[in-house]
């Protein structure tokens, strides 16, 4: 398992680290704030993210798929969003995340629009990938 965050800024790794014995599955993360970041070390198509926007399906799940790639595992998550307090639109309100996860390249993907504040919708954002995560891996292949 790897992780390739945004918004969350590393509070899904450090979930999934809260467990003993984690080390057994998790390989790492990477914290991929800027877009360069997305683009450069994860391979986001640059005209994807430009046509689609930061925080979109496309770009959750170029992150899952990269950032599974850059670290060799079978399964990947990616996760961006708008945390807060600023940078919305009416399209995108504070609170928008969009979040993916990758088995063997195959993507399921999801957005939700959180409330609350910056913490809040962080919270919530890991929570709902991790419950993705859970479900996806529970459906099987």
């Amino acid at each position: 398992l790897a992780v390739a965050e945004s918004c969350t800024g590393g509070l899904i790794a450090k979930r999934i680290t809260d467990f003993p014995g984690s080390s057994t599955y998790f390989r790492g993360g990477v914290v991929a704030y800027a877009d360069q970041i997305k683009i450069e070390l994860l391979g986001v198509d640059e005209a994807v993210l430009v046509e689609n926007g930061a925080v979109s399906e496309v770009v959750a799940a170029g992150m899952a798929r990269g950032v599974a790639d850059l670290l060799n595992t079978d399964v990947g998550i990616g996760i961006t969003g708008i945390a807060g307090p600023e940078g919305g639109t009416p399209e995108k309100p504070v609170g928008t995340v969009w979040y993916a996860v990758s088995v063997k390249g195959a993507v399921r993907a999801s957005h939700r629009v959180f409330s609350g504040d910056r913490e809040a919708v962080r919270e919530r954002a890991s929570q709902a990938v991790l419950r993705l995560l859970y479900q996806t891996l529970a459906d099987g292949p």
